[in-house]
């Protein structure tokens, strides 16, 4: 493992990324803990902590700058409860495949007091009965959770389900799990599983989608978007090459751009079982 010190901090890859944004790139370095981020000097629009041993997201330091972390592919489990204190200015918030499990670990993000994007995929938490509609509940400033953009009709509807305190913990419960000695899957369900699980963007693409998304300008637009994320593919102009084998992508506007050339039908006439599966990290 690796500690995050200052010397890591400045001798780590910094650029100007595809939203002309800084970022700062501490991608797979094993850290275990956030630690000297003040080295920083807060500097940086854009911090990606992927790839990481990280368990708690906590220990940050106040960073008025800071609007987009990314901290996918790590081990949280435990969100600092007044972390909005310390990152008032935090609108994208990507923590897909981490360990996040209850939907009580959640809570802490309402701190956040511009939060706009949240990405939870592939954590245990987006199993929950009304995982959704909770997080919407909570977040009262979000609009894009999962990549999928947060409808006035599911406002409205989480607004219904936890008109009372009563009703927001009661879903909050944890159910008695019962254990049978050698109980498995069967092979029909460990590949439903898998044909289930979804396949997280790049932070590239999370860049790339985020814009997207956000210049969308009619409803139609909105929808090809999330039906592609959804079926676990990306839409034809957000994939990016993957050269040699490396499971690395140059973060420069040039990559991006290079992307958006795929032609669009690529994937139509191949088919849906033939499609190629979104770029995972």
């Amino acid at each position: 493992m690796v500690r995050l010190t200052a010397d890591l901090i400045w001798k780590s890859p910094h650029f100007f990324n595809a939203l002309k944004e800084q970022e700062l790139d501490l991608r797979g370095n094993k850290i275990p803990v956030i630690e000297n981020l003040g080295a920083t000097e807060d500097q940086f629009d854009t911090v990606d902590l992927s790839d990481n041993e990280i368990v708690k997201l906590e220990n940050l330091p106040f960073l008025n700058r800071l609007g987009t972390l990314l901290i996918n592919n790590n081990r949280i489990t435990r969100i600092n409860p007044n972390i909005g204190e310390f990152l008032p200015k935090l609108h994208t918030l990507v923590l897909t495949n981490n360990r996040l499990v209850n939907l009580v670990e959640i809570d802490p993000l309402a701190s956040f007091p511009k939060l706009q994007f949240l990405s939870l995929l592939d954590n245990n938490i987006t199993k929950k009965p009304n995982y959704r509609l909770y997080v919407i509940h909570k977040l009262k400033s979000l609009r894009v959770l999962d990549f999928k953009k947060v409808k006035s009709k599911e406002r409205d509807e989480a607004k219904r389900l936890f008109a009372s305190k009563e009703a927001e913990e009661e879903v909050k419960k944890e159910p008695v799990k019962t254990f049978t000695p050698g109980e498995v899957k069967n092979v029909t369900e460990v590949a439903e599983d898998k044909q289930n699980q979804k396949v997280a963007p790049t932070p590239e693409q999370i860049i790339a989608i985020k814009a997207a998304i956000v210049n969308s300008q009619t409803l139609e637009e909105v929808a090809r978007l999330e039906k592609a994320l959804n079926s676990g593919q990306l839409p034809a102009e957000f994939s990016l090459d993957n050269t040699s084998g490396s499971n690395t992508v140059e973060k420069d506007e040039k990559n991006v751009s290079d992307g958006a050339e795929v032609e669009t039908n690529k994937a139509e006439e191949q088919g849906d079982n033939e499609a190629a599966p979104m770029e995972q990290e």
